[in-house]
């Protein structure tokens, strides 16, 4: 059974930085992606990034794009999230999520990369990051 355990949110300040992890298990191969999302109080689901576990391709929305950073720990078979130079609207409940297929992680669009929910099929239980101004 696959499962995702996200850690580290919390409060902080504007400006300020914060590294959430995503604990995976469950997964037999390193043939997977996961994907960082997050929810603010009455929006939908946004994606802010991903990243290829089979090679370590790395993707960001425009939003977060040089403030973000996903990295991962294969042997810990952990994904990490950077965020640095935060802002109150980077505040959200933030997910990862897992996608079978690594190159599905993603869609590339017009210049933009694109996180669609509906490839992704397991998901952690979310944590709270709240930026304070």
């Amino acid at each position: 059974e696959v499962q995702l355990v996200e850690s580290g949110g919390g409060l902080v300040q504007a400006g300020g930085s914060l590294g959430l992890s995503c604990a995976a298990s469950g997964f037999t191969s390193d043939h997977y992606g996961i994907g960082w999302f997050r929810q603010a109080p009455g929006k939908g689901r946004e994606g802010v990034g991903c990243i290829s576990r089979s090679d370590g391709s790395t993707y960001y929305a425009d939003v977060v794009k040089g403030r973000f950073t996903i990295s991962s720990d294969n042997a810990k078979n952990t994904v990490y999230l950077q965020m640095n130079s935060l802002k109150p609207e980077d505040t959200a409940v933030y997910y990862c999520a897992a996608v079978v297929t690594p190159h599905l992680c993603n869609t590339y669009l017009g210049g933009t990369y694109y996180f669609l929910l509906h490839e992704y099929t397991y998901w952690g239980q979310g944590t709270q990051v709240t930026v304070s101004s």
